[in-house]
């Protein structure tokens, strides 16, 4: 015999009797809210109840947060094994966005209900070193090189920039001293760039000399149409690739 299909009014009953634990008196289906708990001296909960973590829930968790500050969405524990591994992989990211939303969470089995999230009001902590490097990165950058939404390509960033800065150089020449290189381009981390050689771009063909590489050529081939707009900018600041 087949396993019947889970429906919605699956998960009353649990949340029901785990708000009813907390001292709640609950009711269903109140002005459209699914579940509705009441307390003395305490707000009131509303929980949506969805048989999957869908836009659609949280929409309607969001609805209801100008009716009271608790509001949770609730769905059904996963209950197979694919299931499961689809929720874990997917569950950070649930309960980040319903952080970031003031939004309750639980996970609803037939015998239990865990709580997985508690509403409260979203206060993001700013990442300071990641501004300062977002800042220095768009700073530093020579024009707009790249395309919004690009997945497939390689980002032009400001340090390829300094590196094809330094790559052309060095193809004018058969090799040159890092002083010279650093003098004729202005780029001040050039013996970084060229130590580091992050593209294979480079090669060390004596103390402080440096040759471009096979490599280096196609990469001028492959970056030729923003080469024009290098020539006139300044030296960059050496960012990680």
């Amino acid at each position: 015999m087949s396993k019947p299909s889970p429906k919605e009014t699956d998960l009353y009953a649990p949340v029901k009797a785990m708000l009813e634990a907390r001292g709640y008196e609950v009711k269903a289906e109140i002005e459209d809210c699914d579940v509705v708990a009441v307390k003395p001296e305490a707000p009131t909960v509303i929980v949506e109840l969805k048989l999957g973590f869908t836009l659609d829930l949280v929409l309607q968790g969001i609805n209801r947060q100008n009716l009271t500050d608790d509001v949770y969405i609730a769905v059904p524990a996963p209950d197979t094994r694919a299931k499961r591994r689809n929720w874990w992989a997917r569950q950070k990211g649930y309960i980040k966005l319903c952080r970031m939303l003031g939004l309750g969470l639980l996970l609803v089995t037939a015998k239990r209900v865990d709580v997985l999230l508690d509403p409260a009001p979203y206060a993001p902590r700013k990442n300071s070193g990641r501004r300062t490097r977002l800042m220095a990165e768009f700073t530093s950058r020579a024009g707009d090189p790249n395309t919004g939404g690009t997945t497939r390509t390689k980002i032009v960033t400001a340090y390829r920039q300094d590196a094809l800065r330094l790559a052309v150089a060095l193809n004018e020449q058969s090799e040159m001293k890092v002083s010279d290189l650093r003098d004729q381009t202005g780029i001040a981390k050039t013996a970084s760039i060229l130590q580091k050689d992050h593209y294979d771009w480079f090669a060390r063909t004596a103390r402080g000399v440096y040759a471009l590489t096979d490599a280096g050529v196609e990469a001028l081939e492959v970056y030729a149409d923003i080469l024009p707009s290098l020539r006139d900018e300044g030296a960059q600041t050496d960012q990680e690739a």
